[in-house]
């Protein structure tokens, strides 16, 4: 008989902003927040990039995109990726259960036993190439 999957607990909806997390009264920049206000008066292949990097993260699944104040954030069952809009360039993370390696990876940020916050910097959709696009992979599968 195949093991049963435990079903997964319903996700805290926050009153005020309407962003749903894991658990309740779980940290964020509580408020509504516009995605192209991050983007206005950057150069346009920060926005393609941005792009390519939520579709890539839409082949494994639904993804919630969240403008919040200083960031933008992907999210499936729990917040995998983010974006923090610069001047010339997007500074981009993961949440991996290793250590990544990768030509534009910068910092990693160990968690312990949850694993590494990968930092990149992109400057352009071409930046997402097959090998990030095998880490944002496993950073999705981190919702399972």
């Amino acid at each position: 008989m195949p093991a049963k999957r435990a079903r997964a607990k319903p996700q805290w909806r926050c009153p005020e902003c309407g962003h749903r997390f894991v658990t309740p009264n779980l940290a964020h920049s509580c408020g509504r927040y516009r995605l192209a206000a991050h983007f206005a008066g950057r150069p346009r292949e920060l926005r393609r990039a941005f792009d390519r990097l939520v579709a890539v993260a839409r082949e494994w699944g639904p993804v919630t995109v969240y403008a919040q104040k200083t960031r933008i954030v992907l999210q499936a069952r729990v917040r995998f990726a983010g974006v923090t809009v610069r001047k010339d360039r997007l500074d981009a993370h993961l949440w991996l259960r290793r250590r990544a390696e990768h030509p534009l990876l910068g910092r990693v940020e160990s968690l312990g036993r949850l694993g590494h916050i990968c930092h990149f910097s992109l400057r352009q959709a071409a930046d997402v190439d097959a090998d990030l696009r095998d880490l944002v992979r496993e950073a999705y599968a981190v919702n399972r």
